[in-house]
């Protein structure tokens, strides 16, 4: 299984038989690896309503007819677009042909402006992803929280996509925290860089959660890890 981070949030994962993207944020987004219209998937997969997570998640889904799985305001809201959507809510487990999805929490908000008006898109998630027994958490956007121990501690996550940028978010020191807590084998940081307001330096992540016993690669956006590489 090949997993690329494609800049800010975005993750694309190819399983060898289907394709996902997770929180697609390619147009506007300054250190894009990819434009929109390279993106093959099979499913999007949403953490929250923020448009620099689903900046690119109607054309993607319109153009390659793929599904869309997010928190079940969010799904309806792409649902009324004519897309293909499936809501999910916070503890939900559900099996799809890549695998299964289990919707996490995060402390976090999720709307968007339209018309000038502020649309509720129901509450921030990360999720754990089980493909062929390779298990990746994405926590979304979030804050750091003690249940994150709880949920380390229940799902043996073999890779971790942890937010680092701080002011939308938990920081770098918060997010060592979660790395502790969530136990997972390899921890890869994301949303920061994208901005100056969350800019960080990866590389120093990297380093301190060494110091920490915890594998951790600060990916550049374009960049894969390969999930054999990872379990040897």
């Amino acid at each position: 299984m090949k997993i690329t981070y494609l800049g800010h949030s975005c993750v694309h994962i190819h399983t060898g038989q289907l394709q996902i993207i997770i929180d697609p944020f390619l147009t506007g987004n300054p250190v894009a690896a990819s434009q929109e219209d390279q993106i093959e998937a099979d499913y999007v997969l949403l953490t929250h309503g923020h448009l620099d997570h689903i900046g690119d998640a109607e054309n993607i889904a319109r153009r390659t007819g793929a599904t869309i799985i997010a928190i079940v305001e969010l799904a309806s809201f792409f649902e009324a677009k004519g897309l293909p959507a499936i809501g999910m809510n916070l503890g939900g487990q559900a099996a799809y042909p890549f695998g299964s999805i289990k919707f996490t929490p995060a402390l976090h908000t999720s709307s968007v402006t339209i018309d000038g008006n502020n649309v509720y898109l129901g509450v921030a998630a990360g999720f754990i992803l089980n493909i062929n027994d390779f298990i990746i958490y994405h926590s979304g956007d979030t804050a750091l929280f003690s249940d994150m121990k709880l949920i380390g501690s229940r799902s043996n996550i073999d890779l971790a996509f942890l937010p680092i940028g701080d002011v939308f978010t938990m920081g770098p020191e918060d997010a060592l925290t979660a790395a502790e807590w969530i136990q997972a084998k390899h921890v890869v940081p994301v949303h920061y860089n994208t901005f100056d307001v969350i800019s960080q330096d990866g590389d120093k992540f990297v380093n301190d959660l060494h110091k920490l016993g915890i594998a951790g690669t600060a990916l550049k956006p374009g960049d894969s890890l390969n999930s054999d590489e990872l379990t040897i």
